[in-house]
């Protein structure tokens, strides 16, 4: 179902509330459907964090549907709960997406954007990394093998004529947690790292070097860093419901644009709540000018993901037309 007809049940919807109110009747039933959303405790999951902070969701839906938000650590847990029908719609990493779309034969599909950007590749102080070229025969950190930040590395390798010691070549590539990385660094143990916000401005600010801003990674910094995914099942069962969240979505994407230091305190406090850690005001104001807030998704940097992911042997195929929930 196309976007612009989920978004015509929000109208069909509002009427038949009036009616049900004017005649006197609730419009709760027995076996309130529930959506279950996936996101993580990160700020490229922004639109997630502030619309669970304000409940936003959970008011458009009043009566007609209740929400449950599940955090993940990782795309590949929150893929398998989309598989196990754990999690009707889900904030994810544009690489998991496409995993989850092939590995489902096209069940998962690509609602909206949300982030873009938001990674930079820094180095330990003093190294002589001035550039990707300088790379040859250093050990370089990633969060995870086959995520975002480990394919735009792979992609600035190969720009370079460089490639990983797994395939023959002299950079060896590390998987290390975010929260790791500057400990790893400082031992001696990665000479470099291209890592998410709000890491890169924590590195930073712990005498970590910029080697590459988020502009000059990949797709002069407007990939997508995030995207929102939906069961197809799920969207053709409830496609009202489907059509609210995505309204929500889009107006918690505007108002981040609108007033983004309004909601960065309350994104903050979400986060504080959730993990019992918030970040720095100056960390998570610096981090926000590398991560753009967006609905509006760059199909060309999801696709040469792809083309990147089939390579890697991370996907046994590209995606087909199903990819995505079409206009």
């Amino acid at each position: 179902m196309s976007k612009r007809k989920l978004k015509s049940w929000i109208s069909i919807l509002l009427a038949f509330s009036l009616f049900l109110c004017m005649t006197g009747c609730s419009n709760s039933q027995p076996g309130t459907p529930e959506v279950h959303i996936g996101y993580f405790n990160n700020i490229t999951h922004a639109q997630a964090l502030l619309m669970k902070a304000e409940g936003a969701l959970e008011e458009a839906y009043g009566t007609d549907a209740s929400v449950t938000w599940t955090a993940f650590n990782a795309g590949p847990a929150e893929v398998e709960a989309l598989f196990a029908g754990d999690i009707d719609i889900g904030y994810i990493g544009p690489v998991p997406a496409i995993t989850a779309n092939v590995k489902s034969g096209g069940d998962v599909q690509i609602l909206s954007s949300a982030t873009k950007g938001g990674a930079v590749l820094v180095k330990s102080p003093g190294s002589n990394i001035n550039s990707v070229a300088d790379l040859a025969g250093k050990v370089v950190a990633i969060p995870q093998l086959g995520n975002t930040q480990h394919l735009c590395l792979l992609n600035l390798l190969e720009e370079n004529s460089l490639s990983p010691v797994t395939e023959g070549g002299t950079v060896t590539v590390a998987a290390v947690s975010n929260a790791d990385v500057a400990n790893t660094m400082n031992n001696g143990d990665i000479d470099a790292a291209l890592v998410p916000e709000p890491w890169g401005a924590t590195l930073l600010a712990n005498e970590a070097e910029l080697v590459m801003d988020y502009d000059t990674i990949y797709f002069e910094g407007e990939y997508d860093v995030a995207v929102v995914v939906v069961r197809k099942d799920f969207m053709a069962e409830h496609p009202e419901l489907v059509a609210r969240f995505l309204e929500e979505h889009e107006a918690a994407t505007k108002r981040m644009n609108d007033s983004l230091a309004e909601c960065l305190p309350i994104i903050n406090q979400e986060l504080d709540a959730a993990t019992g850690k918030s970040l720095d005001e100056s960390i998570i104001t610096e981090a926000f000018t590398r991560i753009g807030v967006s609905t509006e998704l760059n199909r060309a940097s999801i696709e040469q993901f792809a083309v990147i992911s089939q390579a890697q042997g991370f996907i046994s195929e590209l995606p087909s037309d199903d990819l995505y929930v079409e206009e």
